[in-house]
């Protein structure tokens, strides 16, 4: 990255409110040359080279003639240590600008902004909280199919069509595939232990939960890990994913026609994931209807999942699935995020969760078998 003089001079001055003169940007990590700015030699549209993703630059600068100095740093862009997408680094920046002011004895931090793709620094250091403004689409959440599905105990042929077509978009996303090692690791580790993987779900159980006291969840916790050993020599599986395909994230117009909202943890991930999220729902209107797996919703069950198997020819996401449904399932057991659930589902749902960290291939045409 790198940004103008005049870019510079401008955010500067809007910062510290006075004057600059850029006198000198010096790379503080001692491998960097120190490199002179004076008006005279330093045409406008310079590209000022000595900016880069990764080491701070002190910046030398006169401000209403009077010397000053400050230190402008980023983050290294690239994979590893939880630094892979942009978003973890503008997060960790403005942690780090909210916090350092609370801590005695702390340099201060002035700013926190971003470049642009034009060069330009924009501050963000007023902002109190982020929001995201997306374009509006018309739809309906393909749970009401599901919910009415259960009501009647019968799918028609759009139900079919419509199961069809999701498994068919998913092996057509998950075709492209990554090279990135690290960013495998980090979506297996973030299932795991990030506050929305499977340790922050489990810390959102209600303290001694009796359906699932913590010695259970110590034994879910430990099959992870193990798990996560196991998974890490698929990182050749790294694809583009969904990361959240559920059915409150699948609008539904005429047909088959759908718009998917709320993409999340990432572009890249593994296939499973996505399968997981949205098949553990046909399991789940089933056992709210009959109390296991049977009639229309095993039917969409196999028809989506083995759909997906034809035309990826990924037999392997057998023995990758079980932990992405461990997941699942523990967020739908979870009575803060689904607090109407029936008691006897919920059961069911933790003994699928017990079976999926024992098995090493998934069975997907005898669900019952997890379940009972």
């Amino acid at each position: 990255m790198s940004i103008r003089h005049e870019a510079l001079t401008a955010y500067l001055e809007a910062v510290l409110g006075g004057v600059v003169q850029v006198q000198a940007l010096r790379p503080l990590t001692g491998d960097g040359p120190v490199v002179a700015v004076r008006e005279s030699s330093v045409p406008q549209d310079h590209d000022l080279k000595a900016f880069g993703y990764g080491r701070p630059i002190q910046i030398d600068l006169l401000l209403d003639g009077m010397p000053r100095s400050y230190v402008l740093s980023t983050m290294r862009s690239g994979s590893g240590f939880g630094h892979d997408h942009m978003a973890d680094r503008a997060g960790a920046l403005i942690w780090a600008h909210d916090a350092y002011g609370k801590l005695q004895r702390h340099v201060r931090s002035i700013d926190v902004g971003f470049f642009t793709g034009e060069g330009r620094m924009q501050s963000a250091g007023c902002a109190e909280e982020y929001f995201l403004f997306v374009e509006k689409v018309e739809g309906t959440a393909y749970r009401v199919d599901l919910e009415r599905i259960r009501i009647e105990g019968k799918a028609t042929a759009s139900d079919f069509d419509r199961a069809r077509a999701l498994s068919r978009y998913l092996a057509k996303i998950h075709a492209q595939k990554g090279q990135d090692i690290q960013l495998y690791f980090r979506r297996i580790r973030d299932l795991i232990g990030h506050g929305e993987g499977i340790m922050g779900i489990l810390d959102g159980y209600p303290v001694d939960y009796s359906l699932l006291p913590p010695e259970q969840q110590y034994v879910i916790e430990s099959g992870c890990a193990a798990w996560r050993h196991y998974l890490k020599e698929k990182a050749r599986r790294l694809s583009i994913v969904h990361g959240d395909f559920h059915p409150w994230n699948i609008l539904f117009r005429e047909g088959t026609d759908f718009t998917l909202l709320d993409r999340s943890r990432g572009e890249w991930g593994e296939p499973a994931d996505d399968i997981a999220a949205l098949s553990i729902n046909y399991c789940v209107f089933s056992l709210l209807r009959s109390g296991h797996m049977e009639g229309p919703f095993r039917e969409l069950f196999d028809l989506f999942y083995s759909e997906y198997l034809e035309q990826t020819r990924d037999l392997e996401l057998n023995s990758v699935i079980p932990l992405f449904y461990v997941f699942r399932t523990l967020v739908i057991a979870s009575p803060r995020w689904y607090p109407d659930l029936p008691e006897q589902v919920r059961v069911k749902l933790f003994r699928f969760a017990q079976a999926m960290l024992r098995i090493e291939q998934f069975e997907y045409k005898d669900l019952n078998q997890y379940l009972m």
